[in-house]
């Protein structure tokens, strides 16, 4: 997969897959788009102390390490995440997404050099697993409370934006449990309803008017 480096609007760096013609973030502002939807639609709803959290799609990693600052001192979290293509050592090396925060560097690096397919301690209350998989063919964890749901867009991937994949989201979680994507087309709250979510749009962050928070 061809990958470069592009900055977004906040000035956050993202990349560009030149096979899918996707970025892996917004270009009206990486960080602030994962921030408003992962983070502040997503981690900030939860009322638990230990939470269960999958996500679908590591990427650059930016939802991990802003999950891990983001977390309540008194909250745990178990991270488990899905990627099929990671990124080699020079590209999430060259991503600065907080330049001015004096633990950044340190912290970027455990989230990616610790090993695959195993839990990893990256700092008190946050474990890490890390599995290198196709989500259409990836055993999910039981007992899951928060799911980020961050694939390529559905015109890109439609296989991962599935029926069969919402019904296997649906089945891992909690009762209660959330999930927070960016797509709000049609077909994917559809699907999410048929299978058995509550659905509900809140507002985006810059350059997009909607995103999707699912219910179980």
């Amino acid at each position: 997969m061809n990958r470069k480096i592009v900055f977004s609007g906040d000035g956050s760096p993202t990349l560009y897959v030149e096979e899918l013609n996707q970025h892996y973030h917004s270009l009206f502002g990486a960080r602030t788009e994962s921030e408003h939807i992962f983070i502040h639609a997503g981690l900030d709803a939860m009322k638990k102390k230990d939470i269960h959290l999958l996500e679908v799609g590591f990427g650059t990693g930016l939802n991990a390490y802003l999950s891990f600052i983001s977390k309540k001192p008194e909250a745990s979290i178990k991270y488990f995440s899905i990627e099929k293509y990671p990124l080699i050592r020079n590209e999430w090396e060259a991503l600065n997404y907080f330049p001015s925060d004096d633990h950044y560097t340190e912290t970027w690096k455990n989230i990616h050099i610790c090993e695959w397919e195993k839990w990893n301690l990256i700092g008190e209350g946050f474990e890490l697993f890390k599995t290198m998989c196709d989500f259409n063919q990836c055993d999910l964890p039981d007992g899951q409370d928060l799911i980020y749901f961050d694939a390529f867009s559905p015109d890109a991937q439609p296989e991962l934006w599935s029926a069969g994949n919402f019904n296997k989201l649906y089945s891992c979680m909690k009762p209660g449990g959330i999930m927070v994507t960016y797509s709000v087309k049609g077909i994917v709250k559809q699907r999410l309803k048929d299978a058995g979510f509550q659905i509900e749009k809140l507002p985006g962050p810059p350059g997009k008017r909607q995103i999707l928070r699912a219910i179980k």
